[in-house]
């Protein structure tokens, strides 16, 4: 039973993982626009939240059953069945509650309360909302999974292979309410919509952690719409044009980092900014270069160059690693992490933000996230 259940928590923690460097960017991008920055305190709670999600998942769904040997689950609709639960519990323990609380059926309604305590948590911390709207979610979220196991994930099971029970949404509910409850203990200004921080359309210091996590963005976001395309033409060279010859895959995966290296050339070239760049809200001015030849720099002295390195056959694509080097030293080292496309074009860089609203201070003002 404990390897079971460190198993299931091992596929949470791996599917949140996956999906986290799947949102990477858009959750960068869609943070610098609605907050301003990106702060590791937020960003360590969505990584939480993600990985919490897949728990729900795991720990309410599966394992999924063998079709051949599973059994018929039944179902408990009548409320508080559990706590004629607690009092047999409670006579098996000799009439004393402490010892009753290791009983199975005693662990399993305070499994079910803990189980959702984290989701009353995230929708104050992160989704700024109340105690009301947390049992709400809570208790909707709950009549899904209940029903899902019901109708036997509707309709994939001829009956259902767990109990529908529920006592389960009554447990599940009161769970999300002391998660939001819990929350009250994160201090306001990190809560949000509480506190005050710099309107989100105020320009911000450009300093070197956030060109690192420009070029961060640039390197994920490649990788995983590269991985995207790849993953897309194979579904089609196997289940449309029925290509099942060509094991080896080079084809699609030449496909997909064409396509991405395309799509990354072309933002470059028509913003004169990388992906990364529009992601954290940095752009490029200044410079004796021609604004064609300052974007095609820019590009190749980032994430353009470091691809085409890739490109090349053994051993010459162990450049790029080089290449990776020195395009992290020279951000380090140079002022305002302007780095390398800086230096080669004599550019510098800015938050994008600045002239936009007339103000060149950031102020203070309540924001949601």
């Amino acid at each position: 039973m404990v390897t079971d259940q460190l198993v299931l928590a091992l596929i949470a923690i791996g599917a949140g993982m996956v999906a986290g460097v799947v949102l990477f960017v858009p959750f960068v991008a869609i943070s610098y626009r609605r907050r301003g920055t990106v702060t590791i305190g937020r960003f360590a709670l969505w990584a939480l939240a993600l990985v919490y999600a897949w728990a729900i998942w795991a720990f309410t769904l599966l394992p999924l059953p063998d079709p051949v040997d599973m059994v018929c689950a039944g179902w408990n609709l009548d409320p508080f069945a559990m706590l004629g639960e607690v009092r047999d519990a409670i006579g098996r323990a000799g009439g004393r509650p402490a010892r009753a609380l290791v009983d199975p059926a005693v662990l399993q309604i305070v499994l079910n309360v803990f189980l959702f305590v984290p989701l009353g948590f995230f929708v104050r911390v992160l989704g700024g909302r109340g105690i009301v709207v947390a049992g709400a979610i809570g208790l909707a979220l709950s009549v899904l999974v209940e029903t899902t196991q019901l109708t036997g994930v509707w309709g994939l099971y001829p009956c259902a292979y767990r109990v529908f029970d529920v006592d389960d949404m009554l447990t599940n509910t009161v769970g999300a309410l002391v998660g939001s409850l819990v929350a009250f203990v994160v201090p306001r200004h990190l809560r949000a919509g509480g506190g005050t921080t710099p309107r989100p359309s105020a320009p911000r210091p450009v300093t070197k952690p956030r060109r690192l996590l420009a070029m961060a963005v640039d390197g994920i976001g490649f990788t995983v719409f590269a991985l995207a395309v790849t993953l897309v033409a194979r579904v089609w060279q196997f289940f449309v044009i029925g290509d099942t010859a060509a094991e080896d895959g080079q084809v699609t995966v030449a496909v997909g980092g064409v396509a991405a290296f395309v799509v990354w050339a072309l933002v470059a070239l028509t913003t004169g900014r990388t992906v990364g760049d529009l992601a954290v809200r940095l752009r490029y001015v200044g410079g004796p270069l021609s604004e064609p030849v300052a974007r095609v720099l820019r590009f190749v002295g980032g994430i353009g160059g470091f691809v085409l390195l890739t490109s090349l056959p053994e051993p010459w694509a162990a450049l790029a690693v080089v290449w990776a080097v020195v395009l992290v030293g020279a951000t380090l080292a140079t002022d305002s992490g302007r780095g390398l496309a800086g230096l080669v074009t004599g550019r510098h860089v800015v938050d994008d933000r600045e002239g936009a609203s007339g103000l060149g201070t950031v102020s203070s003002h309540r924001v949601d996230a």
